[in-house]
């Protein structure tokens, strides 16, 4: 038996952010403006790579997430870390008043946010995965955290950054519970994702309430430009 969190894009995709995707056959994937995160089903087969090329482009870099399946000659694997993802036990999720919701005329401000602090990837579409919630210093946005992958019963924390000038106030915190509080809100449980060697994020996300869950690998695959028909190992 295999568990949402085990492949939560898959998860998601099949099920709250199908409107947010598309599925073929074995693979599925983010349509590209709202996000970079491809998978495969679950146990997939050879021919799963072939549904891959239906929703992906030859010569595109893609984020493969969740399967340990070796892609097949010729495509590159241009980036690999280790990860952990972590789920909440113990959270205080409270509202802050200070918090404020984000929304498409504040895409111009958090994609500058992200350039500066580099939580990870966020398109111009993102902000239609989840509720994003900002904090201002005179007018300016300092600080934000939302929601990202919503497989069935749990969803995702992502983007957690703040500016460099105003960290150590303890904003990444109060935005972390926050964005909790919605998400429990509607009977769902948080969830995170983590590089394995940011170990102040990870100290954070466990003093918060979470616990580790299982470990993961990010990475990314280039497909070759030309592909033609897909050859297994």
């Amino acid at each position: 038996m295999t568990h949402v969190l085990d492949n939560p894009v898959w998860a998601a995709l099949n099920g709250p952010q199908a409107h947010l995707g598309e599925i073929q056959g074995q693979a599925a994937r983010y349509h590209p403006d709202v996000a970079g995160f491809v998978t495969l089903r679950p146990n997939p087969d050879a021919r799963a790579w072939e549904d891959l090329l239906a929703v992906a482009e030859p010569g595109a870099e893609i984020a493969l997430t969740s399967t340990d399946a070796l892609p097949p000659p010729g495509w590159e694997v241009t980036f690999a870390i280790p990860g952990v993802q972590l789920v909440d036990v113990a959270l205080r999720a409270e509202p802050d008043p200070q918090a404020v919701p984000l929304g498409p005329a504040d895409v111009p401000e958090i994609l500058d946010l992200v350039a500066r602090t580099e939580p990870g990837p966020f398109r111009k579409r993102t902000i239609e995965l989840g509720t994003y919630l900002g904090i201002r210093r005179n007018g300016r946005l300092i600080a934000m955290a939302g929601e990202r992958l919503h497989p069935p019963g749990w969803t995702e924390i992502s983007a957690v950054c703040t500016d460099p000038a105003y960290r150590g106030q303890g904003l990444a915190t109060r935005l972390v519970r926050a964005v909790a509080a919605g998400i429990r809100a509607r009977g769902e449980t948080p969830f995170l994702h983590a590089a394995a060697d940011n170990t102040p994020a990870i100290r954070l996300y466990e003093h918060l309430g979470f616990t580790l869950r299982r470990t993961t690998t990010f990475r990314t695959i280039r497909i070759p430009p030309l592909t033609g028909q897909v050859s297994t190992p």
